[in-house]
């Protein structure tokens, strides 16, 4: 099937997934902030921050490899525990094919750059109200998030350069804070039960019985989790 065949009103479909995703964009501007001001103790300007969010675009996995370099673990740990921590992401986008199907090469690669929890999940919830949301719904909702997101954390890290030692103010419970807040985003009910509870499970068994660096137990626990969710079926 040709997705292309249903892009009949391309433009208001991407400025509807643009306008409904606002209320969850202003709370990803929020934990965007937050990353900026720890990525600033990383050592990472606002221009380097806002490179880092536009390429790589998953707040979860910058937080984990910010923190990773913050502890020393070194850029390749950093890089790894990031890409573990969003396996999720391979079996969000291939549930993409019939939205990917037969488009170019570049809106293929655009949409999987674009693909997040919340415009994905808000896809699915338009559709299921009986609304057109397709793939340029997806790219609008997309689109409303990586420009919040760059923006947000560029300024949190331009900020961060103004203030005095993060300890003093508690700042520095933000990466764990921060953290937090995504985690409860993502949660969408019963269905993410087990993968979740295998992931921290293992993740807490490496950590605890083998003497690996805690970067290695993240990516054990990120593989077992998705694992699990993939021979469930789980979207």
């Amino acid at each position: 099937m040709d997705a292309r065949a249903n892009d009949t009103r391309p433009w208001p479909e991407f400025c509807s997934g643009m306008r409904d995703i606002v209320p969850l964009a202003l709370g990803v501007a929020t934990y965007g902030a937050a990353f900026g001001l720890l990525a600033a103790q990383a050592g990472f300007g606002g221009g380097q921050t806002g490179v880092m969010g536009g390429l790589v675009f998953a707040g979860s996995s910058q937080i984990v490899a910010a923190e990773r370099l913050v502890a020393g673990a070194g850029v390749a740990a950093a890089l790894v525990a990031g890409l573990a921590l969003n396996l999720r992401l391979i079996l969000m986008t291939s549930s993409l094919r019939i939205e990917f199907a037969g488009r170019p090469l570049w809106q293929v690669l655009w949409g999987v750059h674009l693909t997040s929890d919340e415009n994905w999940a808000l896809m699915h919830a338009a559709r299921a109200r009986g609304r057109v949301a397709g793939y340029w719904y997806l790219v609008g909702g997309g689109m409303m998030l990586w420009v919040v997101w760059v923006t947000s954390t560029m300024i949190g890290a331009v900020y961060a350069r103004t203030l005095p030692d993060p300890r003093s103010l508690g700042i520095d419970f933000a990466f764990t804070a921060a953290f937090i807040a995504i985690l409860c985003s993502l949660w969408r009910g019963r269905g993410d039960l087990a993968p979740w509870v295998t992931s921290a499970a293992c993740a807490t068994l490496l950590t605890m019985v083998v003497p690996i660096d805690p970067t290695w137990a993240l990516v054990g626990g990120g593989v077992a989790g998705a694992a699990v969710a993939g021979r469930g079926g789980h979207e």
